[in-house]
């Protein structure tokens, strides 16, 4: 954050009195007032505030200050690096230290000194940048999986695959949609396999025309060809010692495939136009969109080659079954572009993330990023709307806990159901509840047990 960037303070307040007071002290900072704690939750999902000033006594615990400790877990559960200042009662050191050991920044008592407030909210914005600075550069040191961006379970167990099997020597098969990132897990397979050293070299066998792909793939002599005024290594030579990655495989021609698969077994290649035999040290990695085991069934790509290639196969999901990684790729993008673009956008809207989170993404990763990096450079706003990413905001749907789990609850109940064919008793042995409980849920919910109640 610029010394020229506007900071913003969320000021937790009921009093209306001191809201003004503080409203007008603190006219430095972008200041966003809310008097409950509702409010309040609302306000941070809304402007991210680097600093919160929260009064413990809110309502309607006009007596007590539970609503406001309620309001300070929620809102360091959903801004973890925001710097809370909580205020308390004149003497009340109990509270506060019950504050602070939950998490808040610091605490001020009440009546208010400006002055001192002042220096304590300071402090508060200084830490914060910091903190950001340290978290910025942190993200900046480059790691064996860097570039990989993952929360959801079927990801992390891919990392976990990857970190298993880079050190060995197994021929690698990535497969996965367009747009899913399959080169970004074969650059991690090289980060961390022990050619790390060496160079990574990649080659589109889609893009390639048939007549030059093999010139392209083990070089040539002088004189080969028409054209051919000097000796030119191929992609395997120029990977040896490295990694050389195959991707879109499956568009590689037939009589290709046979030298090929020659090369991966001997680990030797013959340059066009020449005799020689020139022993490689490389590590292979593949990858395509195509089903591999289809083509092979079709006789348009080798049985032989499928087998050799796919010593170990990685398949990388589609962006529409990562469901904990949607927005979390999106708000790592907007980072990205923050830097390459020298923006200032703030992140995403409510609206956007639950757009982001609801969207099918065909295109995959690829979409996300056009997208993304369009909404960057056009958003006259501070924070990308989900009319800037192109998306509707009909197409959101929602992040209420409750709702979320009543749909799924109804979705267990139906199937259940289904499976054991109306009969309740069976139905809640698979659901793990007992038969009054299913009968009590599917009263809530509405829902028809048909005919069978047995």
């Amino acid at each position: 954050m610029s010394d020229n960037e506007v900071k913003t303070l969320l000021i937790v307040e009921d009093d209306l009195g001191l809201q003004s007071q503080l409203r007008w002290h603190f006219d430095q900072y972008e200041v966003v007032i809310a008097e409950d704690r509702e409010a309040a939750i609302e306000e941070l999902r809304r402007h991210e505030p680097e600093v919160v000033l929260q009064d413990l006594g809110l309502p309607p615990d006009d007596e007590g200050v539970e609503e406001g400790f309620k309001a300070l877990d929620e809102i360091l559960r959903l801004a973890p690096y925001t710097k809370v200042i909580v205020v308390t009662g004149n003497h009340d050191y109990e509270n506060a230290v019950r504050a602070v050991s939950l998490g808040a920044y610091d605490f001020y008592e009440k009546p208010v000194n400006t002055d001192v407030l002042d220096l304590i909210v300071q402090r508060a914005f200084q830490m914060y940048d910091l903190e950001r600075q340290n978290r910025t550069l942190a993200a900046q040191t480059r790691s064996p999986l860097d570039g990989i961006i993952a929360s959801s379970q079927n990801m992390l167990d891919i990392c976990r695959t990857v970190e298993k099997i880079a050190p060995t020597q197994v021929t690698c098969l990535v497969l996965g949609e367009s747009g899913t990132g399959k080169e970004v897990f074969a650059r991690a397979i090289h980060n961390l396999s022990t050619v790390s050293d060496g160079r990574f070299v990649a080659i589109n066998c889609a893009a390639v025309p048939e007549n030059l792909m093999e010139s392209e793939l083990f070089g040539y002599e002088k004189g080969a060809f028409t054209g051919a005024a000097k000796r030119t290594l191929g992609k395997v030579e120029v990977a040896n010692n490295g990694t050389l990655f195959l991707d879109e495989i499956g568009d590689m021609p037939l009589a290709l495939q046979a030298k090929l698969l020659r090369f991966l077994q001997e680990r030797v290649i013959e340059r066009v136009g020449g005799r020689e035999e020139i022993a490689v040290d490389v590590r292979v990695v593949c990858a395509t969109n195509k089903d591999l085991s289809a083509m092979v069934q079709e006789g348009t790509f080798r049985e032989d080659l499928y087998y050799r290639i796919s010593e170990m196969v990685i398949e990388i999901p589609p962006l529409r079954e990562r469901e904990a990684d949607k927005v979390l790729l999106a708000r790592h993008l907007v980072a990205k572009f923050n830097t390459e673009l020298k923006k200032k956008i703030k992140g995403l809207s409510a609206d956007a993330a639950l757009a982001v989170d609801n969207y099918n993404w065909p295109g995959n990763i690829r979409e996300l990023e056009n997208k993304v990096k369009r909404a960057v450079i056009m958003t006259d706003g501070n924070k990308i709307s989900a009319a800037d990413l192109g998306l509707s905001p009909g197409e959101s749907g929602t992040l209420n806990l409750r709702q979320v789990r009543q749909e799924a609850e109804v979705k267990a109940i139906n199937n259940a159901l289904g499976t054991a064919n109306g009969n309740v008793s069976a139905a809640a042995k698979l659901l793990g509840i007992t038969r009054p409980t299913l009968y009590d849920l599917c009263k809530k919910y509405e829902i028809d047990m048909g005919a069978d109640g047995a």
